[in-house]
């Protein structure tokens, strides 16, 4: 990372907003969020600046890509105001992007994560995808056993269900995959990771290792 990044300020504003999750402790520590939300928005524009080693995002603009931290709380039973997290989405839509899109996630005591693929898929795009795995599931699990992909990421995470998918024979070969109902790559990292001067470079890598995965999504759901 290069001098104006401080990494240490996000896990350390984060962790004290977790603890103190309210818009009167916000309101009253928005200079440290603000300098913290800098020092994030400095280390996801180092990314992007350097983005072409891993993927073509066509020059998508830095704010397009990063989210609120304020959570939306229409739907949901949890009333905290702020997110824990800052992220941000790098695809050629930004926060919009499709299956091709490479998640960055920095939340303190070993939470931040790079991460890419179907998190909430549509039934029409799970049913895309496990067809393309129950005719021929080579392609998928070549790139799921190259070795920097199983260096940075193991295996797939996602839930999955009980029992065979509908329409699908329970007998396949594949039913594992069949039986994904998110297909996610995850690469945690620790909070040592964050802060270390590589974070940058790291998290290239792991975009880059990831990217087979991405592609082979995007064709699929694209055919």
């Amino acid at each position: 990372m290069g001098p104006n990044h401080d990494a240490r300020s996000i896990l350390d504003f984060l962790g004290a907003l977790r603890d103190n999750n309210s818009r009167e402790w916000f309101e009253a520590n928005r200079p440290r969020y603000e300098s913290a939300r800098a020092d994030f928005l400095a280390i996801v524009g180092d990314l992007l600046g350097r983005f072409d080693s891993v993927d073509d995002l066509g020059g998508i603009a830095l704010k397009d890509c990063v989210f609120r931290i304020n959570r939306d709380l229409r739907f949901s039973k949890d009333k905290t105001p702020y997110k824990t997290a800052m992220s941000a989405l790098l695809g050629s839509r930004g926060r919009k992007s499709g299956a091709r899109s490479y998640y960055f996630l920095l939340e303190p005591d070993g939470r931040s994560m790079l991460a890419g693929g179907l998190y909430d898929p549509s039934s029409a795009q799970l049913y895309k995808i496990r067809s393309a795995i129950a005719l021929d599931a080579k392609p998928l699990k070549r790139i799921l056993s190259r070795p920097e992909f199983v260096r940075y990421f193991g295996s797939l995470s996602g839930e999955s269900l009980k029992t065979a998918p509908q329409g699908f024979e329970k007998d396949h070969p594949d039913i594992e995959l069949l039986r994904l109902k998110q297909l996610v790559a995850i690469h945690g990292m620790s909070d040592k990771e964050v802060v270390a001067p590589d974070l940058v470079p790291h998290a290239l890598e792991a975009f880059a290792a990831m990217k087979g995965f991405l592609v082979y999504l995007e064709k699929t759901l694209a055919d």
